[in-house]
C-alpha cells in the first residue's frame, strides 16, 4: 500500500504554554506538519476529520499499543507505559526529558522542545489522529511524496524498534497492509519468545488468566492495553465481577466489541471471541498479532475516502477582466496548483459576485497551471469583483478580490500568490 510522506516536527512542549502541552506516551506524538493541507488529502478511515489545529496533529503509531500512561484517572504498570514513552522519544531525538511533579505527563523541560522528522502515513484514525509510521530527521523525497513501503524502510521507523524491543504490544488494523503485517508480527513474537520489555510481566494473555479485583489492581497488570481500555468502563460502571463482562462487551459492538478477523481460520469475530471472562479472572485467548482489528465503521452518509480538495492546495494567481475588444468569450482566470499531486478538476467551478458559475474539468498537473477562457455564464467586472474557486462539494479552495483601479484594457491582474 501506499503512504503519504508528511515532513515536519514532532513536539513534546509548547514554551508559552508547558503545562498545557502534549502528553506524549508510547505509541502518540504530537506532529506539526510542514504542509498541513496534506493532511486533508488523507483517507479518513472512520469518516473522522483530521483533529489539525495550528500546533499540529496527534500520530498514533500503527501497528502497536503501548501500555497507557494515562486513560482517564486511570493508567496501566507505569514502569513499563514510561519505558515506552521515553524510548520513542528517545528515538525521535529528544534527550532530557523532564515532567511536572504534579503533572506527570506534562513535559517540564528538555534539550529540544520540537524535532525535525517525518511521518509515513496512509489516512486518519476514528479519533482525528494521523495513522502513521514515524522517523526521526527529514527524509530525501518531496513534501507530499506518495512511496511504496516495504520492509527494510519499515525496519527503520520508530514502530518497529519499539515492537523488537518489547515496548508495545502489537495492535494491527486493517489499515496495514498484509504483507507488513506478517512481518511486524514476527518482529512481535520474537520480543515475546525473548521475553523483552513488557513480555517479561505480561499477563491476561494465552499463557495465563490475571486476578482482578479492582481498579487499583488492575492498574498495576501489563495486559493488552485494548483490553485495559474495556475493563476500566466495566469495572467504573459498578460490577462486582467479570460474569457480566462478556455480555456488557456484545451491547456495544462499535465501541466495545471490535470486530476482528483471525487469522488463523479467516473468521469474522468480535473482541467477546478471542477474551474469557469471569469472577475476578480475565483472559486474552488470542496473541493480538494473530488477529486483525476493524477501525470504527464511518457514519451512514460520511465520505471516508480522501477529499476532494484542499484549501490552497489550487490557486487563483491571475485574471483578465478587461480584454481587447469584445469581454465575452475573452475574459480570463489563471489556476496554479502548488500541491505535489494531480488535482482533479471535475465538479470544480469560479463563482464570482454576482453568482455567475464557470465549471471546470479535467486534471491539472501538480505544479502545472491552467488558464480557464471564461464563456460568458461567469463575467468578470470591470469595477471590481470577487473570484471564488469551488471544489465539487462546495468548497471553498482560494478566493481573490480586485479593485476597479486594477483594471486596465488588456492588461492582466495578478494575485501576488
Amino acid at each position: 500500500m501506499s503512504y503519504t510522506l508528511l515532513k515536519g516536527s514532532f513536539v513534546i512542549r509548547y514554551p508559552d504554554l508547558p503545562r498545557q502541552g502534549p502528553e506524549p506516551d508510547g505509541d502518540t506524538v504530537k506532529f506539526r506538519p510542514d504542509t498541513p493541507a496534506l493532511v486533508e488529502t488523507l483517507a479518513r478511515v472512520s469518516g473522522r476529520a483530521p483533529d489539525l489545529n495550528a500546533r499540529g496533529i496527534s500520530v498514533r503509531l500503527e501497528a502497536l499499543d503501548a501500555l497507557e500512561t494515562h486513560f482517564g484517572e486511570t493508567h496501566q504498570e507505569l514502569g513499563g507505559a514510561n519505558a515506552a514513552r521515553d524510548a520513542l522519544l528517545a528515538a525521535l531525538g529528544f534527550t532530557n526529558v523532564e515532567y511536572f511533579p504534579d503533572q506527570p505527563n506534562k513535559v517540564r523541560s528538555a534539550d529540544q522542545d520540537s524535532v525535525r522528522g517525518h511521518v509515513l502515513s496512509n489516512g486518519i484514525d476514528a479519533n482525528g489522529r494521523l495513522i502513521g509510521f514515524v522517523y526521526a530527521g527529514d527524509a530525501d523525497p518531496v513534501d507530499g511524496s506518495v512511496l511504496f513501503l516495504e520492509t527494510p524502510q519499515l525496519d527503520q521507523s520508530v514502530n518497529a524498534r519499539l515492537l523488537a524491543d518489547g515496548h508495545a504490544y502489537p495492535a494491527f488494523y486493517a489499515t496495514l497492509p498484509a504483507e507488513l503485517r506478517a512481518h511486524l508480527a514476527v518482529t512481535s513474537r520474537e520480543a515475546r519468545t525473548a521475553s523483552r520489555g513488557i513480555w517479561a510481566t505480561s499477563t491476561a494473555d494465552p499463557n495465563g488468566a490475571a486476578t482482578v479485583t479492582d481498579l487499583a489492581s488492575l492498574e498495576t497488570l501489563a495486559i493488552w492495553p485494548k483490553l485495559f481500555r474495556r475493563l476500566v468502563p466495566y469495572l467504573a460502571a459498578g460490577f462486582p465481577d467479570f460474569d457480566g463482562f462478556d455480555a456488557w462487551l456484545r451491547a456495544d459492538p462499535v465501541n466495545r466489541d471490535d470486530e476482528v478477523l483471525l487469522l488463523s481460520t479467516a473468521e469474522r469475530s468480535n473482541l467477546h471471541d478471542v477474551v474469557t471472562a469471569s469472577g475476578s479472572r480475565v483472559q486474552l485467548t488470542v496473541w493480538p498479532d494473530d488477529f486483525v482489528i476493524s477501525p470504527d465503521p464511518a457514519r451512514p452518509g460520511v465520505p471516508t475516502g480522501p477529499q476532494p480538495g484542499v484549501p490552497g492546495d489550487v490557486l487563483i494567481v491571475a485574471a483578465l477582466p478587461d480584454p481587447l475588444g469584445t469581454d465575452r468569450g475573452h475574459e480570463s482566470v489563471t489556476l496554479l496548483n502548488i500541491s505535489s499531486a494531480a488535482v482533479e478538476l471535475d465538479g470544480w467551478a469560479l463563482v464570482d459576485t454576482a453568482g455567475g458559475r464557470y465549471e471546470l474539468s479535467g486534471s491539472l498537473d501538480a505544479g502545472g497551471t491552467l488558464q480557464a477562457t471564461l464563456d460568458g455564464a461567469l463575467a468578470l467586472g470591470n469595477n471590481g469583483d470577487t473570484i471564488t474557486l469551488v471544489a465539487s462539494k462546495g468548497m471553498t479552495i482560494d478566493q481573490v478580490t480586485y479593485k476597479a483601479d486594477e483594471v486596465r484594457p488588456g492588461r492582466t491582474v495578478c494575485f501576488g500568490r
